[in-house]
């Protein structure tokens, strides 16, 4: 059973990292930095822009060089953080799916971060004036990994407090 976890969340881990370097691979390859072409009119566009900051574009500046070893460490101490979950966590092969995909999305920013000392964001969703900042394909990873992650914590946190109510 320990043996599966670790496949789990190395094999949804591997398929999310390269999903996102290859879709990144692809921006890069068709579309001019700073540039981008419109889906869907009015609401998604394709665009090829770089993130030097972290999610959302905080501390994405050009005057500093500091912030890549900020994302770095937080990436490396996410990724212990993950591990001793999960070699310590119930089989719940949802919180694993949601730990491998924290992972090669964090991977997958931080191999950007190391080539090019800035992550490639493509996807460009908004309504009207409104923008949501611009993110990628390892964005998606993480926030879909974190969210299945919390399902089950949660679960697991209520069920507990209900077998003490009992």
């Amino acid at each position: 059973m320990a043996d599966s976890r670790w496949k789990i969340v190395s094999a949804v881990g591997l398929v999310w990292l390269l999903l996102d370097q290859l879709t990144k691979a692809a921006v890069a390859a068709y579309i001019p930095l700073n540039h981008g072409f419109s889906v869907i009119p009015g609401v998604f566009d394709l665009v090829h822009v770089l993130n030097r900051g972290a999610a959302f574009g905080f501390l994405n500046r050009s005057d500093i060089d500091w912030q890549i070893w900020l994302f770095l460490a937080a990436a490396v101490a996410v990724t212990a953080v993950i591990i001793g979950m999960v070699r310590t966590a119930k089989f719940s092969r949802l919180f694993f799916f949601g730990c491998g995909s924290i992972l090669g999305g964090a991977i997958g920013n931080v191999i950007d971060r190391v080539r090019a000392r800035a992550v490639t964001d493509f996807l460009d969703v908004y309504v009207g004036q409104w923008h949501w900042p611009a993110f990628n394909v390892a964005d998606i990873a993480i926030c879909l990994g974190v969210v299945a992650a919390a399902v089950v914590l949660l679960r697991e946190a209520r069920e507990e407090a209900r077998q003490k109510g009992e």
